[in-house]
């Protein structure tokens, strides 16, 4: 097993996987990165041969299946043995799928949203961005109903702020 490279920004992948080809990508599926399913979509449409091996720490249905979608041929959890890294890499240079039990786990038995009907409503039109009044004149509630929505959706969700609860429900599924 050779590594032939490795790159800080994955907006480079897809023009160093044109310029080496390699029989697998080891793809970290980053909060904080670009949106991974593009990345991966880069990578098989421009080397169709290598297989996206990724990698992530958290595993949620909604990721696993749009990951999928985008031509990823293996998962692999962020916290797990090296030697289990190593099978699944010659696993996916082989031909073969793979997928270790974690990511299994998270698309058989998803997570249990904590969350209410509505405070996921008020959750997803948070999501847009939306000042509170805002979302309470499209929701037909008070400001301060929102406000105590949006708080009892960081409590729950153990958020620090409304971007970082809307990324936790959207990694579990649950937006």
């Amino acid at each position: 097993m050779t590594v032939v490279a490795d790159v800080a920004d994955v907006a480079d992948l897809p023009t160093l996987v044109r310029r080496c080809p390699p029989d697998v990508v080891l793809l970290s599926l980053a909060v904080e990165a670009p949106d991974p399913t593009a990345v991966i979509a880069d990578v098989t449409a421009v080397v169709p041969g290598a297989a996206v091996l990724a990698m992530s720490s958290r595993w949620s249905p909604r990721v696993l299946k749009a990951a999928a979608k985008a031509g990823a041929r293996g998962f692999v959890g962020k916290d797990g043995p090296l030697d289990e890294l190593i099978r699944m890499v010659r696993s996916l240079a082989g031909g073969q799928r793979a997928i270790d039990p974690t990511a299994a786990v998270a698309v058989l038995k998803p997570a249990t949203c904590p969350l209410t009907c509505r405070e996921l409503e008020v959750l997803r039109v948070a999501a847009e961005g939306l000042p509170l009044k805002e979302i309470a004149q499209r929701l037909f509630l008070a400001h301060g109903t929102v406000r105590n929505y949006l708080s009892a959706v960081l409590r729950k969700t153990g958020a620090e702020n409304r971007l970082q609860a809307v990324r936790k429900a959207q990694q579990h599924g649950w937006l």
